[in-house]
């Protein structure tokens, strides 16, 4: 098919569907995309000290130009874009418009919700692994199956992806990023699973929000117990602790 419409002319996020009137398929999907992006948000913030940075949750990546428009994009459960901005003329984004932004993401993760075959889809001009590989190109592409306690992550080596061997952490390094991908078993939101977790390039995890305020409550009720184990050693001592300057 030949395009004729010049890019000025073509839609912007603004005109283009943002959704596929389709729900997310279970409880878990929402929740572990708001782990990942809390968690790097500190990362990101050090590497684009601007903000010029987006990351995409179950939004659309348009790719191409068909009718209707919805069967020329993509919704990846998770995926971040590096160099551009968060907001487009003022407006939060809708989607991301391949050919008006010119940048592809970074990185693309999806959520096995079925048997993974929609995800390992190498069928050309429909299937996941076929666009993401061939047109959209991302460097690394996440294929996570909670059910199975697992990810796998392919680099694009040329024009086909490779599938990553993990490290001695079992974990995934992601180098542009300066992060590792891997899975952590424990409770967040009040659920026990093996969630999809990032860690920094020394193995430390990167904590939540909620996580990083409760090691902060932790760290301050650990130095007021001190506080009181000092103050009562020193009045055994006969030493009054608010005399003491």
């Amino acid at each position: 098919m030949t395009v004729t419409k010049s890019l000025t002319t073509l839609p912007d996020h603004t005109q283009l569907p943002c959704e596929d009137g389709t729900f997310v398929k279970n409880f878990q999907e929402h929740p572990q995309s708001i782990l990942l992006t809390d968690s790097i948000r500190p990362v990101l913030n050090q590497i684009h000290p601007d903000g010029q940075y987006c990351i995409g949750q179950d939004s659309g990546i348009y790719w191409r130009m068909t009718d209707p428009p919805q069967k020329g994009a993509e919704a990846p459960d998770w995926f971040y874009v590096a160099n551009v901005p968060p907001t487009l003329n003022g407006k939060l984004r809708r989607s991301y418009v391949l050919w008006q932004e010119l940048i592809r993401p970074q990185i693309i993760i999806e959520f096995v919700s079925g048997d993974g075959s929609e995800e390992r889809d190498k069928t050309a001009w429909k299937g996941k692994f076929w666009i993401y590989e061939t047109v959209i190109r991302t460097p690394y592409y996440a294929i996570y199956e909670v059910e199975k306690s697992q990810v796998e992550v392919y680099r694009l080596e040329g024009s086909f992806y490779e599938l990553l061997t993990p490290n001695n952490r079992n974990h995934y390094p992601i180098p542009e990023m300066g992060v590792e991908l891997g899975i952590w078993s424990g409770i967040y939101q009040n659920v026990e699973l093996p969630w999809l977790r990032w860690w920094d390039s020394e193995g430390n995890l990167l904590l939540s929000g909620e996580e990083r305020a409760e090691r902060e409550r932790q760290r301050a009720e650990q130095e007021r117990q001190r506080a009181d184990r000092l103050a009562a050693r020193l009045q055994e001592l006969g030493i009054d602790p608010n005399e003491i300057i």
